[in-house]
């Protein structure tokens, strides 16, 4: 992929991306004639495969997708998909016939074929951008239907392995920084709110992982029954604005009348970020989490959010190999992530 890093969030792109890091639109699609991925032989899922690449990449998306085939690749070059949130952490793993399209230079656009589903369509853009994301995933969506018969039931809507999804498919995520609201002890009633509104709050990475470093992943769990277009709506005029009201609010409290505790956090942080000689992953992120903060709220000046952003990937740890250009174990990559943080915040 790209070592340059063309999405949208690292370069602090789009509306709210103070507190929104990115907005993800992911639909659920099969292929009529074949089962789910789960319930199916090797020979299907490779005919499936053969099937999304003639209609994906022979299609009129031809132009701007490549084409990865999940066997062909090392695991480092597929951790570096999970990490760039391009594919899942499910699809990463296993030795079936698998695959990803990917919008190059962009990567705004990632089709990952025989996952859960035949295809996940996913769009990734930065800040509060559903609507942008939703135009492009309905267009992608279109132009591969256009070749393709895909599962679906006029009582039911698109037929999916998960019933969840059953319906239109839609899966509508947005990332979120929160560290105010988790300073000031208001990240659980965010927490409790999402589960009345039938929301799942998540980390980092997902389903399954955990929020480090005060990133939430706020998404829908069902579909049926509700349209795109209300979902969408929803979410963008109503759940998110919100959150984002309250993320603001709490920022707004620590430093009229915690101004000392928020600078202590956030130089703590600045500081063992600028001299450590050992740091671990989750250790980096959280520190980066709270220089992120001190960065958007004028507490530090001369540290721009997108450089403090293209650090929260490079020290991930195939990222970080990759820069490097070599494997390493364990211990050596906190010797490393040091050192480049260090680098990269002009510590000494």
């Amino acid at each position: 992929m790209n070592a340059n890093f063309g999405a949208d969030w690292l370069r602090d792109a789009g509306r709210e991306s103070d507190v929104v890091i990115t907005s993800r639109i992911r639909l659920a699609r099969n292929f009529a004639g074949f089962p789910f991925v789960n319930r199916a032989e090797e020979e299907d899922r490779r005919q499936i495969l053969d099937l999304a690449r003639r209609d994906i990449i022979e299609g009129e998306l031809a132009s701007q997708m490549l084409w990865v085939d999940m066997n062909e690749i090392p695991q480092l070059e597929r951790q570096v998909l999970v990490e760039r949130h391009l594919i899942s952490k499910q699809h990463s793993k296993g030795g079936s016939p698998r695959a990803a399209a990917i919008s190059a230079p962009d990567e705004r656009l990632s089709i990952m074929v025989n996952e859960e589903d035949h295809l996940r369509i996913q769009v990734l853009r930065g800040g509060l951008s559903l609507s942008e994301a939703f135009e492009q995933i309905n267009e992608a969506d279109d132009r591969i239907e256009a070749r393709s018969d895909f599962a679906y039931s006029n009582r039911f809507g698109y037929l999916t392995a998960c019933p969840t999804n059953v319906g239109t498919g839609i899966r509508i995520s947005v990332m979120l920084h929160l560290p105010a609201l988790k300073m000031t002890g208001e990240i659980e009633k965010v927490r409790r709110a999402a589960q009345r509104m039938s929301l799942a709050v998540r980390g980092y990475y997902g389903e399954g992982s955990e929020a480090v470093g005060d990133f939430f992943q706020i998404s829908n769990q069902t579909t049926l029954g509700k349209s795109e277009h209300d979902l969408l709506e929803d979410f963008e005029a109503n759940v998110i604005p919100k959150i984002v009201e309250y993320e603001r609010r709490a920022r707004r409290e620590l430093l009229e009348k915690r101004r000392v505790i928020l600078e202590d956090r956030v130089f703590r942080a600045l500081g063992v970020l600028r001299h450590a000689r050992l740091l671990k992953a989750e250790e980096a992120l959280e520190k980066l989490s709270y220089v992120r903060l001190g960065c958007v709220t004028g507490v530090i000046e001369g540290t721009r959010v997108e450089d403090v952003n293209q650090l929260i990937l490079l020290t991930q740890p195939a990222h970080m190999q990759r820069v490097l250009g070599r494997s390493l174990d364990q211990a050596e990559r906190r010797v490393e992530r040091a050192t480049l943080v260090r680098a990269q915040l002009g510590g000494g």
